[in-house]
């Protein structure tokens, strides 16, 4: 069974960015995959310093041991000042190429504004530096204030059938990629 790990990089309660990042988990779920979603709002994580060891801190540990056994990774971040949050960019400096290297990749971006991806080309980058296969499909959702209903559900057909495509490539490329079924 091909398990995905989701990790939303908002800590700010009841993120936008949570919400399309539970969505996602989701839609792979439907697809018959295991997912796991890593909220880093409950998770006591130091800034990275360059060391390989956190003895002090247990959740860096299993942040790593979590994402080591995965397939495949949802990441999902709010964009902040044209780039990736920087808690997001802190999870995945705890971590290195054990962890991430070969994971099958669905990159996520929620804004205040107008979309751009800006957020989801440094997730890119970030991700082939450590040799992660992202995805072709990518999801940006703008002005996520009007994008989900007060439930929490999206408002737009067409966006929703981008989660569906999403859901079905992350699963269907970690399946190839990965050799699992």
């Amino acid at each position: 069974m091909v398990k995905i790990v989701g990790i939303g990089g908002s800590l700010r309660p009841g993120s936008y960015t949570q919400l399309g990042l539970k969505i996602a988990a989701q839609r792979i779920e439907a697809l018959g995959a295991e997912v796991e979603i890593l909220d880093l709002r409950e998770m006591q994580l130091p800034f990275c310093n360059g060391g390989k060891e956190y003895p002090e801190y247990p959740d860096v540990q299993r942040l790593r041991d979590t994402v080591s056994n995965a397939d495949g990774l949802i990441l999902a971040t709010p964009e902040y000042h044209g780039s990736v949050s920087g808690v997001i960019k802190n999870a995945l400096d705890l971590m290195s190429f054990d962890q991430l290297s070969g994971k099958v990749t669905g990159v996520i971006s929620i804004l205040g504004g107008q979309v751009n991806s800006n957020a989801l080309n440094d997730l890119r980058i970030i991700m082939r530096w450590v040799h992660g296969w992202v995805i072709p499909e990518q999801i940006a959702i703008g002005q996520a204030y009007s994008a989900f209903s007060p439930e929490g559900k999206l408002l737009d057909d067409k966006l929703s059938q981008r989660f569906d495509q999403f859901a079905q490539s992350l699963v269907d490329n970690t399946r190839k990629l990965r050799g699992v079924n």
